[in-house]
């Protein structure tokens, strides 16, 4: 089934950690491109939302919460085909699985920019997102093949922050293209973004497999991959309280045109409004990769769950006797940076037992994170009532959920912190 280990997984996994295969590739530019990868589908979702409404009015959307769907749909098919990237990037090797997820990308953003109606948009839609998984799954899967325990954690947090570039200027680039041509060119934008990363990667990436890690496709070999996942308490815990957390990241999104630029009355400041909760983001995901290597990750990221718990109580008070777009950018701001102090250490300690089968873990990690907290995010964006009661609720909800799941992978000993080796 897997390639037999000497020792059980997770010791096969400490074993190992210390000998990195040859990698010619500078630090600075290794953390650019893993951004830029993961930012293309930041790129897919964040540029369009200034277009949903001119794109509700041209397509005659009749349900105005179901242009968020031209979002929500995509995060949740990228979340469902995360399922299979891994075993393939396992197989066949992490480079080819990502330039065909990139060249995919690329193709189906003209397919939506041709799209003549609602319906097709989302199928292409929904389609780009379930081929652009390895997107979501290989970058994550590449840096645990290079780094383990604290380091990998503050290595995804840099990550992060160059990550966050894309969705400061996301919104207004969408706004600026539709001030010289139609809201079809924002697609074209993308692909064209695309092939950059495309010609980039296939110039500069090494393959990051080790030799003796590379498994056959059988089906017994990818569900045994998977039930190694899912039974792994260490790791289970964190995958679903990763799920949670995503969940609001994905509702806010869904959620945020109608809430801030409606319901709030942004208007046209929205797009800077959006920039300003990704720099905070990036702030806290910087913050974060310099204190994990103090504290650890679970002490960071299990208190970072609980104030997050704490800041969405109070704001939710506020939001039941009446707030106005301030109030609500302050206390979602902090909320959105103590999300960053969860997301990279959670991915990173979920995926530290599973060196030798870090594609396969990586699918399961990001498919159970992406579709259930992309179905949470559409659930919560569907019942968005023109308040902001239904997603500073389920904030609560998922902040108070991510805490158990966490305390349960650690045997309900909170706040410890393991040494791994580098």
């Amino acid at each position: 089934m897997l390639t037999p280990p000497v020792t059980p997984p997770v010791a096969r996994t400490e074993a190992v950690a210390t000998a990195p295969v040859p990698f010619a590739m500078g630090r600075v530019e290794f953390i650019g491109m893993m951004a830029m990868v993961q930012a293309l589908q930041a790129l897919s979702i964040d540029v369009m939302l200034p277009a949903l409404g001119v794109i509700s009015r041209e397509l005659a959307i009749p349900d105005a919460n179901s242009r968020q769907l031209i979002v929500s749909l995509y995060l949740l098919c990228s979340g469902l085909g995360a399922l299979f990237p891994g075993a393939l990037a396992d197989r066949f090797g992490r480079r080819r699985v990502l330039l065909t997820g990139l060249v995919a990308y690329a193709v189906l953003a003209c397919v939506c920019a041709a799209a003549p109606s609602f319906q097709l948009l989302l199928a292409a839609r929904a389609l780009q997102g379930l081929l652009t998984a390895p997107l979501l799954v290989v970058p994550m899967t590449i840096v645990r093949d290079r780094f383990s325990g604290d380091r990998m954690a503050s290595l995804q947090s840099m990550v992060a922050v160059v990550f966050m570039a894309v969705p400061m200027v996301a919104p207004m680039l969408g706004q600026t293209i539709m001030l010289f041509a139609g809201w079809r060119w924002i697609f074209g934008a993308t692909a064209l973004a695309a092939c950059a990363v495309t010609a980039w990667v296939a110039l500069r990436l090494p393959e990051t497999l080790r030799p003796e890690y590379r498994q056959e496709i059988h089906m017994s070999a990818i569900l045994g991959n998977v039930r190694l996942a899912l039974g792994t308490r260490e790791a289970i815990g964190y995958i679903l309280g990763a799920a949670l957390i995503h969940g609001t990241l994905f509702a806010y999104v869904s959620s945020a045109q109608q809430l801030i630029a409606e319901h709030f009355g942004a208007g046209l400041r929205f797009p800077m409004i959006f920039a300003t909760m990704a720099l905070i983001m990036a702030v806290a995901n910087f913050a974060n990769s310099r204190i994990v290597h103090a504290f650890g990750a679970r002490r960071v990221s299990q208190m970072a769950v609980l104030l997050f718990t704490l800041v969405n109580a109070v704001h939710f008070v506020f939001v039941i006797r009446g707030e106005d777009l301030w109030l609500f950018v302050t206390f979602m701001g902090m909320a959105i940076a103590l999300v960053s102090f969860i997301n990279a250490n959670f991915q990173s300690i979920a995926l530290q037992p599973f060196a030798h089968m870090a594609g396969s873990a990586a699918s399961v990690i990001s498919f159970l994170r992406s579709a259930n907290g992309g179905l949470l995010g559409v659930l919560v964006g569907q019942a968005y009532d023109g308040t902001a009661r239904p997603l500073i609720g389920f904030m609560i909800f998922s902040g108070a959920g991510a805490f158990i799941c966490a305390l349960y992978a650690d045997h309900w000993r909170p706040f410890r912190r393991l040494h791994y080796p580098d």
